[in-house]
């Protein structure tokens, strides 16, 4: 039996094209690690990672020890994902020099089956293999992101802001606003691994939450 591939069963969400769409966005459930901090040197973030992934890759093999909880499917761990901002007024996205001001919510989606108690049994099974990891910092959550327009970044990190006036180009052309407000961020989801993948070949997905122009 094949894996349930969140990519490929949601390709609305994961797949977009290289030209904006307007997408609404349903609740989904999320492991999340905040933090703040220049994501390539900051030991937060790499600690974040080691979390994120240590926690949902030790829900999806808890069916090699008998533990798997109810209603468990086999599945791919969807990819990572990120909400950015800065912590001052007037941050367009598209003209950060200092990324030690990034503050930054990293998370993975987790599938429905994923309850508090699986979750926190996953935290404690974690901590057994690493108990230096703060654990305390992980935490489950229903994220609801609602109107959005989104587009695929093909191309090394640092050239996204290209893509991003791009995205804002179209959410303005199209009566619209973006409404970055609470949890509803910039957001990126990383489709590709910049451990294996070529820069110029490493595909992002960008999402702006946006409402109607008044």
């Amino acid at each position: 039996m094949s894996k349930f591939d969140f990519k490929k069963e949601y390709k609305d969400l994961y797949l977009p094209g290289k030209q904006p769409v307007m997408i609404d966005i349903p609740s989904m459930k999320f492991i999340m690690v905040k933090g703040k901090g220049d994501p390539n040197t900051c030991k937060e973030y790499s600690d974040a990672m080691e979390i994120l992934y240590g926690l949902s890759y030790g829900i999806k093999m808890s069916k090699m020890n008998g533990t798997q909880p109810e209603g468990y499917f086999e599945y791919v761990v969807p990819p990572l994902e990120g909400l950015w901002w800065v912590d001052e007024e007037n941050f367009d996205y598209m003209n950060m020099t200092d990324k030690n001001k990034f503050c930054w919510i990293s998370m993975i989606r987790q599938p429905d089956f994923v309850t508090e108690g699986v979750f926190e049994q996953a935290k404690i099974n974690l901590k057994k293999k690493k108990p230096d990891l703060k654990l305390e910092k992980a935490y489950l959550k229903i994220f609801t992101e609602g109107l959005c327009a989104q587009i695929m970044h093909v191309g090394p990190y640092d050239d996204e802001p290209e893509t991003v006036k791009r995205l804002i180009s179209f959410i303005e052309e199209s009566g619209y606003e973006q409404d970055m407000s609470g949890m509803r961020m910039h957001h990126e989801i990383y489709l590709g691994d910049p451990r294996k993948a070529k820069p110029e070949n490493l595909k992002t997905v960008i999402r702006h939450p946006i409402r109607k122009r008044k």
